[in-house]
């Protein structure tokens, strides 16, 4: 009796089991947003921001311009998974638990690339690949303009005191080498204060890939947004960010140190008033976009 219902059973039985088997295959790329290991978020083989971090589960990212500023960021190249932040002078940083990626851009070798350094320099170095070479400009923090234009047709700029003001050469510069030393001048006399002020204002609702969370002072701190994805139903945004900080170092991603369940996105879902962050708590309002 016990095989003859067996045997009637087989066909039953064998639904169950695919069915069981199939509700336990999880998405490639989607993660449960209430996972528990770190390591789900991560795809260790992928080379760029879009590739290494994998989505929360019913997110997708938005259609992007083409060779916009956004795709450019969620398509920059990655150090190998695992690689630590160094100083300027290659020294580890101290606190290796709070990113999650490091972007493959050199941090010079003086402590010049900072927070605001950092994002003026992911800029500049978009705008500069694409031959945008006009819109290279940045103010100093006493409200000078440094023209990358005006830097590339030879001039250089000068600082005497409180004045600053441009010296003519007479060789043009149109040398990467020489955009970076622009650059350097930038980092030495341009900074959070100055870089806040250029940007425009911004509601955290409207939040897209390449806008700056930004408090300008002394001190004072900025952090990029790289990437981004909506929840299909909900529209939830959630958003990766990046920065250097002081002493210059590897530009990073951070992780969400306040929300594991979601690796190292951040949710605009659980953003009231503040922004918390490994080292730094931002304001809502201080969402800026260039």
């Amino acid at each position: 009796m016990r095989y003859a219902f067996i045997m009637k059973h087989i066909p039953y039985l064998t639904i169950f089991l695919i069915i069981l088997i199939s509700s336990c295959e999880s998405p490639i790329s989607t993660v449960s947003s209430k996972a528990n290991d770190k390591a789900v978020f991560v795809d260790p083989q992928g080379s760029t921001i879009k590739e290494r971090f994998k989505l929360l589960l019913h997110y997708e990212r938005p259609i992007l311009k083409p060779s916009g500023f956004a795709q450019y960021l969620q398509n920059f190249p990655l150090k190998p998974h695992g690689s630590k932040v160094y100083f300027f002078n290659k020294e580890a940083k101290h606190t290796q638990s709070i990113h999650a990626a490091i972007f493959d851009i050199d941090t010079g070798k003086r402590d010049l690339q900072q927070c605001a350094d950092a994002v003026m320099r992911l800029r500049a170095e978009y705008l500069y690949h694409k031959e945008r070479f006009d819109d290279i400009h940045f103010n100093f923090t006493n409200g000078f303009l440094a023209s990358y234009t005006k830097w590339r047709s030879g001039q250089r700029i000068k600082v005497q005191g409180n004045d600053v003001f441009w010296v003519p050469t007479q060789n043009e510069s149109k040398t990467y080498s020489s955009f970076r030393k622009y650059m350097d001048m930038v980092f030495s006399y341009a900074g959070t204060l100055s870089l806040s002020n250029e940007l425009q204002q911004k509601q955290l609702a409207d939040l897209q890939i390449g806008d700056v969370f930004i408090q300008g002072g002394s001190p004072g701190h900025a952090v990029l947004v790289v990437d981004m994805a909506i929840h299909k139903e909900t529209k939830d945004k959630i958003f990766l960010l990046a920065q250097s900080y002081m002493p210059a170092q590897d530009i990073h991603v951070l992780k969400n140190i306040n929300n594991k369940d979601i690796g190292p996105w951040y949710s605009l879902a659980n953003i009231n008033s503040t922004l918390t962050t490994p080292e730094w708590t931002f304001q809502a309002k201080d969402l800026k976009s260039f």
